[in-house]
C-alpha cells in the first residue's frame, strides 16, 4: 500500500505497478466498513469495480484506467483536491475513484457497482459528514451482513432451514483456516463416492452410513458456494467444479444403489437409469427455457404476472421450490429412502417426484410461453441451436433442405422425430433392421427441426425433445437386450453424454458460447449417437457384443469431451464466475 499526494502522484505510482498486478485506488477519508470495500476491490470476477471513495482494476483494465487517471489529472490539474465542486452530478462521483470510474464507462469499460446493502460507504467532506458516516458504520455488524451475503438469496426450503443456518459458519471456519472452496468442492465429491461405496455393499449398516454420508455431502456442497461468497474466492477452476460435481455425485450415488440392490437380488439398473434420464431432461427443459427467454423483448405474460403475485403471499414460494423437488430436497429424500427402506423405492419415489415437478415446471413454463408475447434474439436462437447438439447428420438435412418443414413447427417436428425413435425401439422387434429405419427417419427429421433459426414462441422445446429421444432410446435398447451388463454400460453412455450437454449448458451461461464444432462432430451430435447405438443393437445379436460396443462407445464419448472440457476450464477463456446454480 501505497499514499499519493494527489492525483498526480498517483498516476505516477500506478504507472510503476507490474502491468499482471490487480491495483486499487482508495480515497483516503474514506469511512465504511472493511466487507463494502471488501466487495469492491477484491471480486475477482471484474475487470475493474468501484464503491464510493474506492476504485479497482484488474491487469486487463489497467491501460483504461491509467488513461481515466491521466485525463483526471489533466482536468482537475495535477495537485488539485481530490473533491470536485458540488455542481457535480453524484457525490460519490466527485473523489478522484468516483471520477475515474466514470471516465472509464464513458471509454467503455464496464464498471462493477456491488449492492452494499446495509453496509458504508462514503467519503464525507467535513467533520459532521464523518461522525454521521462513523456512527452508521458502528451501527451494522460487518461479520453478521458477511455472514447474510454469503447465503444465496433464493433457495429450496431444505437448504434455507436446515443447512445454511449453520453451514454458513462451517464456510466461515474454513476461510479462516485458509480452505478454498475447490477443497470443500471436492471433499464434498469425495464423501458422495464414499456414500455410493457404501450403498453399493447392499447391506442395512451400508444404506444408513450412505444416507448419513449423503448428507454430510449435500453440507460441504452448500459450503462451497458460502466460502465463495465470504470470501470472494471465484475462480474458473471452481466455476467448473461447481457446474459438474452435484451432477457426477449424484450418478455415482445412483450407480451404487443399483449395484447395492444387485448384490441383495433385486436388479434395479432399469430404474436407476430412468431416474438419471428424467433428471436430465428436467434440467435440459429449465435451461433451454431460460435461454430463449432470458433477453426475450417484451417479455410479459399473464402466467408470469400471476407468478409474481403469488410471489407476495410468503408461503406459496416455499410450496413452489418445493414442489419442483430441487436438489436439497431431492438429497434429503434420497439419504432417508436409502436409511430406512430399499434402493427400488428409493427410485420409485424419485422417479414419481422428478415426474410431478417435470409436469408443474413443463406445464408453467408451456404457459408463459403461448401467453407471452415476446420477440426472439438471434442470441437466443444460437443457444437454443448449441444446446439441441446437432451432428453432421443433422445439419447435412439442415443444409440441403431448408424448406421442407412447411407448415409445422421445429418443435412439432422435434416431437414426431422422438415419437418415431423412442416407439421405434420399443415396438419393432428387438434387433430388427425397421430400428435402424426409424433411427434414419429420426436423423430426416432432427435436421428439419433446426433448419431454421430457433425463435418461435416453444422452440425452446427441441432440445428438450432430441435429450429424450436418445436418453430413452439408449436406455430402452439396452433393457430389451439380451446382452449381460447391457443396461449398466448404457448408464455410462448416458452419464457420458450428458456431461457433454451439461457442459454445453454452463459454457453458454458464462458468455463464452458452446463447445466448438469439431467436438460435436467428433462424438456424432445426438442424432449420430442415437443411430449408431440403433445399429449396433441390429448388428450385436450375440451374448456380450452389445454390452461391449455400449462400453467403448461410452468411454471414447467421456474421454473426449472431458479433455476437451478440463482444457476449456482451466484456460484464460473460460468466464471467471461461481455458479450460483439453478433450483432442481
Amino acid at each position: 500500500m501505497q499514499t499519493a499526494a494527489d492525483a498526480g502522484d498517483a498516476a505516477a505510482l500506478l504507472a510503476a505497478v507490474p502491468a499482471g498486478r490487480r491495483v486499487a485506488l482508495v480515497d483516503p477519508r474514506f469511512v465504511g466498513h472493511v466487507h463494502a470495500l471488501r466487495l469492491g476491490l477484491t471480486d475477482p470476477r471484474f475487470a475493474a469495480a468501484t464503491v464510493p471513495g474506492a476504485l479497482t482494476a484488474r491487469p486487463e483494465a489497467r491501460g483504461a484506467l491509467l488513461r481515466a487517471l491521466r485525463r483526471t489529472t489533466a482536468a482537475v490539474g495535477a495537485g488539485a483536491p481530490v473533491v470536485a465542486p458540488d455542481t457535480d452530478p453524484a457525490p460519490e462521483d466527485r473523489t478522484v475513484p468516483g471520477r475515474i470510474a466514470v471516465a472509464l464507462e464513458a471509454e467503455g469499460t464496464a464498471v462493477k457497482r456491488p449492492e452494499l446493502g446495509s453496509l458504508t460507504a462514503t467519503v464525507p467532506t467535513d467533520a459532521g459528514a464523518r461522525a454521521a458516516a462513523e456512527s452508521a458504520r458502528d451501527e451494522v455488524d460487518d461479520e453478521a451482513v458477511r455472514l447474510r451475503s454469503a447465503v444465496k438469496a433464493h433457495d429450496g426450503f431444505f437448504t434455507t432451514f436446515a443447512i445454511s443456518p449453520y453451514s454458513r459458519y462451517i464456510a466461515r471456519w474454513c476461510a479462516r483456516r485458509g480452505l478454498t472452496p475447490n477443497q470443500v468442492t471436492t471433499a464434498s465429491l469425495i464423501t458422495a463416492l464414499v456414500a455410493a461405496g457404501a450403498a453399493a455393499t447392499g447391506t442395512r449398516g451400508g444404506y444408513v452410513a450412505a444416507g448419513i454420508l449423503l448428507l454430510v455431502s449435500f453440507v460441504l456442497d452448500c459450503t462451497d458456494g458460502q466460502l465463495a461468497r465470504y470470501s470472494l474466492q471465484y475462480s474458473t477452476m471452481g466455476a467448473w467444479l461447481d457446474a459438474t460435481f452435484d451432477r457426477a455425485k449424484e450418478y455415482a450415488y445412483y450407480a451404487g444403489l443399483a449395484i447395492g440392490a444387485v448384490r441383495g437380488g433385486d436388479d434395479v439398473w432399469v430404474l436407476a437409469l430412468g431416474a438419471m434420464v428424467l433428471q436430465a431432461c428436467r434440467h435440459v427443459v429449465d435451461f433451454s427455457f431460460n435461454e430463449a427467454n432470458h433477453d426475450a423483448v417484451a417479455n410479459t405474460s399473464p402466467t408470469a404476472a400471476l407468478s409474481d403475485k403469488l410471489d407476495s403471499v410468503g408461503w406459496t414460494v416455499w410450496a413452489r421450490r418445493m414442489i419442483v423437488l430441487p436438489i436439497g430436497e431431492r438429497w434429503a429424500m434420497i439419504a432417508v429412502l436409502t436409511a430406512l427402506t430399499t434402493p427400488r423405492i428409493v427410485f420409485y419415489a424419485l422417479l414419481v417426484g422428478c415426474s410431478l415437478a417435470a409436469c408443474y415446471t413443463t406445464a408453467g413454463r408451456l404457459l408463459r410461453s403461448l401467453t407471452r408475447r415476446a420477440s426472439r434474439t438471434d442470441r437466443a436462437a444460437q443457444a437454443l441451436a448449441d444446446l439441441a447438439d446437432s451432428g453432421t447428420l443433422a445439419q447435412g438435412v439442415a443444409a440441403v433442405a431448408p424448406g421442407l418443414r412447411g407448415a409445422f413447427t421445429a418443435p412439432a417436428v422435434a416431437l414426431l422425430g422422438t415419437l418415431v425413435m423412442i416407439g421405434g425401439a420399443l415396438f419393432l422387434p428387438y434387433g430388427s433392421s425397421l430400428t435402424v429405419a426409424a433411427a434414419i427417419v429420426y436423423v430426416v427429421l432432427s435436421g428439419l427441426a433446426v433448419a431454421r433459426p430457433l425463435k418461435g414462441a416453444l422452440d425452446w422445446l427441441v432440445p428438450p425433445f432430441f435429450r429424450a429421444a436418445e436418453y430413452v432410446t439408449i436406455l430402452v435398447l439396452a433393457a430389451r437386450s439380451d446382452a449381460p451388463h447391457a443396461v449398466p454400460a448404457a448408464f455410462g453412455l448416458v452419464s457420458a453424454v450428458a456431461y457433454h450437454h451439461y457442459d454445453t449448458v454452463y459454457r453458454i451461461r458464462g458468455g463464452t458460447g458452446a463447445p466448438p464444432h469439431w467436438l460435436v462432430r467428433t462424438i456424432g451430435g445426438h442424432e449420430g449417437r442415437t443411430t449408431l447405438v440403433a445399429v449396433l443393437a441390429a448388428v450385436l445379436t450375440h451374448a456380450s457384443g452389445f454390452t461391449t460396443a455400449l462400453t467403448a462407445l461410452a468411454v471414447a464419448v467421456a474421454l473426449v469431451v472431458l479433455v476437451e472440457s478440463i482444457r476449456f476450464w482451466v484456460s484464460s477463456s473460460a468466464p471467471a464466475v461461481h455458479d450460483e446454480g439453478e433450483l432442481a
